[in-house]
């Protein structure tokens, strides 16, 4: 089940539970899969950026992943594999793909500033791991603080055949979706699949820009489904109808430091996790966010039943 530019849907991002005590709690884990399982995800990621992926072993990375892979049989599972230097990527690469993985993301480093550096690190990255492994691209400018143009991404995917997937949470970042788009229909870029991040937070428009569905966490991943089946059902109003009911709970988890914190609680709140921790360092929610996350809540609670939690 290799990944491929026919990708659509949405691709969870799982967070990593921890107990209360920073040890991996593999039974939400499992509650997790199931649950993206059952709401129609169609593919899930692990390892990324707010799975805290830094703070895990290599050892406890192979076995989230394999656990993953082996209860989301049906469904492709991506999994992040950034990291410093190209022998740890190849070796987290290449034991999670012989386990089953449909493809690997990879984000650049923060040192990459030309065109160039940033066009050669991806063709090292796919010569390191083996030119097989299918990639998604994470243009993300504002976590890691490299700027892909259209033009540059347009390099990649013309020169790396590996790239079949853009992780696309650049902001703002609609016209980069339709200019890649204009490039394929013009026949000067092949096609890949674009599924996009920030929380979801401006995946109305996405859509509508050519985008094909969401990769990106939110504690309410089955709206997220449920704002791209409306949207591929030609049902705009109901979608965006949906989308506002969400967006201030969105907009509130999309706080930089405690973002993962508000989800991980929700989250809890909803039975999927048993704790809310995350593992040191981590931030934790005041008793002020709480009561302010639990205002917002029953407020969506009027038109989302799913936030009576």
């Amino acid at each position: 089940m290799l990944l491929n530019d026919q990708a659509k849907g949405v691709y969870p991002i799982a967070p990593t539970a921890f107990d209360a005590q920073g040890a991996i709690d593999t039974a939400s884990m499992d509650r997790l899969t199931d649950f993206y399982v059952d709401i129609g995800a169609t593919g899930i990621t692990v390892l990324g950026q707010l799975g805290e992926a830094p703070k895990l072993s290599h050892a406890e990375s192979i076995s989230i992943t394999r656990a993953m892979i082996q209860r989301a049989a049906k469904l492709p599972v991506v999994v992040g594999v950034s990291a410093p230097g190209f022998a740890s990527m190849r070796a987290l690469a290449q034991e999670v793909m012989a386990a089953g993985a449909a493809g690997v993301m990879i984000a650049p480093p923060n040192t990459l500033r030309t065109d160039d550096q940033i066009v050669s690190y991806y063709h090292q990255a796919s010569e390191a791991i083996g030119t097989d492994i299918p990639i998604v691209l994470q243009d993300y400018p504002l976590t890691f603080s490299v700027q892909m143009s259209v033009g540059v991404i347009r390099r990649m995917v013309e020169d790396i055949p590996a790239i079949v997937m853009l992780k696309h949470e650049d902001w703002p970042g609609l016209e980069k979706i339709s200019a890649l788009r204009r490039f394929e229909a013009e026949g000067s870029m092949r096609h890949i699949a674009i599924l996009c991040g920030n929380g979801g937070l401006f995946l109305d428009f996405e859509l509508s820009r050519g985008a094909d569905g969401a990769n990106t966490g939110y504690a309410f991943p089955d709206m997220l489904c449920d704002l791209v089946r409306l949207n591929k059902a030609g049902d705009l109003q109901a979608a965006h109808d949906l989308f506002d009911a969400h967006l201030p709970l969105l907009r509130y988890e999309q706080q930089a430091g405690i973002g993962l914190a508000v989800r991980k609680h929700i989250l809890m709140r909803r039975g999927l996790l048993s704790c809310d921790a995350q593992r040191k360092p981590g931030s934790s929610l005041s008793a002020q966010a709480q009561a302010e996350v639990n205002f917002l809540l029953d407020r969506l609670a009027r038109f989302d039943p799913r936030a009576r939690i």
